[in-house]
């Protein structure tokens, strides 16, 4: 028998050269071997090289922090790094070999936009780390779930699916979302779900979020909105009023969108509506009490029941004060009595009346002041057609300036009075439906018309001449009165005549009778008279008709013509 030569290293060498095109063929790529010891937490393996490798047991780890199971004979797969080290040795790489397998499986699911496993096993700036069966990938923290994850503990070193969405072998960048995952997951479930459920259906569901027009009420997978308008038929300001997050509450579906998949959820549906008989619970005209529930520029609202609220109108809230807000009259949960003024059932709308539940006080005033009595106020404001009186009961009455005072125009009459001085008038009528009070003011005077006949009027005007009688001499003129009855007034010293001898009042006596000029009214509305003024004005009329100093004659001839004229008349 032929003896069997064994081939040398260097025969073994030449023929790993023809197999692989040399050595350095070997670098750079993932090649079987096997283990032949393990030292130190080393295993030592050999790939059919000149020399063996070394690699650290972790690296043969299922999971990172988890023991390796490994035993000698055991084949495996590494990288290559490099053939021979300074030391002789193979270079080898456990997690490199594991990597490459990864990448090439990743590329492969990536260009499928198939799902991948991996595990979050760290954190780092802006994100987390997942391993990917070997390849380490970015998790961003936006891409964790649908809403913000204050604690990710719970979610971490459990194996879960990932979405790749993007890859770049050179670099060895890798970026994965979790939150892709749940949202497609989320998206199959919602289709299903809705598929499921129709308009009119009765279902549980757990609240999940509350903002202030309404709560999202999570019915197993799909979220409805719970609108606050459909929270109850009462009015409720804000839903913590009637649910919190977590409750289990009990919805009808009112409308699906299937292609938005919206869902729109009511709770006030599954009761009673109070406004069923609406009519014929609250009658025009009647009565009620309620509670005041919110405040408008335009009025008020009041709950007569939970679920029907009526509107007061700024118009029907109070008798005497106009043009305000309604917050000064009533204020909110204030309970109040209202009259119940119209009400239609089909939208859903009672008009109510906060004054019709009080005392009408325009009919109270005519009740407690007749026609014809006395009253008092202060005057409380003044415009171009007369003076407004406050009297009892918050109610004002009017002064026409034509009843202000006798003989005076009615612009000089509103001369004679300002706002907030107290006078007295006569109640001359009284229309409570149009709120009405007319008074007169010149009524009161002394020598007028008597009440009865308030539309006449007294002849006496400004620069009439007329004869009065002296009632008393003082040292600052005469007191007078118009024929027996008629008014008083005064004459000044200074307005006694025309020379100085004649402007003493100490030469008239009481009883006697003279011809004055009114010239004007005082503040009381009582005229003034003048005789120097008569005087004058009898002058200018007598130079006007009988001559003029241009013509020669003197002015003792021109009045003695008037004087002759004038007693030829009587």
């Amino acid at each position: 028998m032929a003896t069997q030569i064994q081939p040398s290293r260097d025969d073994f060498a030449a023929m790993l050269d023809d197999m692989f095109g040399g050595a350095d063929s070997f670098e750079g790529r993932v090649v079987h071997g096997t283990v032949t010891a393990i030292e130190n937490d080393m295993a030592v393996i050999d790939v059919g090289l000149k020399s063996e490798g070394r690699v650290p047991l972790r690296e043969f780890a299922p999971a990172p922090g988890q023991k390796a199971e490994l035993k000698v004979g055991d084949e495996v797969e590494v990288y290559v790094d490099r053939v021979e080290n300074m030391h002789g040795e193979a270079m080898l790489s456990r997690d490199r070999a594991r990597r490459e397998a990864a990448w090439d499986k990743l590329e492969l699911e990536f260009s499928k936009s198939a799902r991948v496993e991996g595990t979050i096993f760290g954190r780092v700036k802006g994100g987390f780390t997942v391993d990917l069966s070997g390849a380490v990938a970015f998790l961003p923290g936006s891409q964790v779930d649908i809403r913000p994850v204050r604690d990710v503990t719970p979610l971490m070193d459990i194996p879960q699916p990932f979405q790749i969405l993007k890859m770049d072998r050179k670099r060895g960048n890798i970026v994965v979302s979790r939150r892709a995952v749940l949202e497609e997951t989320r998206a199959e479930q919602r289709s299903g779900l809705i598929q499921s459920l129709a308009e009119g259906q009765v279902i549980d569901g757990v609240v999940k979020n509350i903002t202030d027009y309404g709560a999202f009420v999570d019915l197993g997978g799909i979220d409805g909105l719970l609108h606050v308008t459909d929270l109850s038929y009462k009015r409720v300001n804000h839903p913590s009023e009637m649910i919190a997050i977590g409750d289990t509450v009990r919805v009808q579906i009112i409308r699906i969108n299937k292609d938005t998949q919206r869902i729109s959820l009511g709770m006030k549906q599954l009761e009673s509506d109070p406004w069923d008989g609406a009519s014929a619970k609250y009658p025009v005209g009647a009565k009620l009490s309620g509670r005041v529930t919110n405040i408008t520029e335009y009025g008020a609202f009041v709950e007569l029941e939970p679920g029907i609220e009526g509107l007061v109108h700024v118009s029907e809230m109070s008798w005497t004060k106009k043009n305000v807000h309604p917050g000064k009259i009533v204020s909110t949960s204030q309970e109040v009595d209202v009259v119940v003024l119209e009400v239609d059932s089909d939208k859903r709308r009672i008009s109510l009346g906060l004054k019709q539940a009080q005392a009408n006080p325009w009919e109270a005033f005519a009740a407690a002041h007749p026609i014809g009595s006395t009253v008092e106020g202060e005057v409380k404001n003044a415009t171009e057609f007369g003076l407004f009186i406050g009297l009892d009961n918050d109610v004002d009455g009017m002064v026409h300036m034509s009843d202000i005072a006798w003989g005076v125009s009615g612009e000089d009459a509103l001369a004679l009075h300002r706002k907030g001085e107290t006078v007295q008038a006569i109640v001359l009528d009284i229309d409570a439906e149009k709120e009405r009070i007319s008074l007169g003011m010149k009524q009161l005077e002394r020598g007028g018309p008597s009440v009865g006949a308030a539309t006449g009027g007294s002849n006496l005007g400004k620069n009439q001449v007329v004869t009065v009688t002296v009632l008393e001499v003082r040292d600052a003129g005469l007191e007078v009165q118009q024929g027996d009855d008629g008014v008083t007034g005064f004459i000044k010293r200074t307005d006694l005549g025309r020379d100085r001898d004649e402007q003493r009042p100490e030469r008239f006596q009481v009883g006697q009778k003279l011809d004055a000029m009114v010239t004007g009214f005082d503040r009381s509305k009582k005229p003034t008279f003048s005789v120097k003024a008569m005087q004058i004005a009898e002058e200018k009329q007598a130079v006007a008709q009988y001559g003029s100093s241009d013509s020669g004659a003197s002015l003792g001839d021109i009045l003695g013509a008037a004087l002759k004229a004038q007693s030829e008349k009587k």
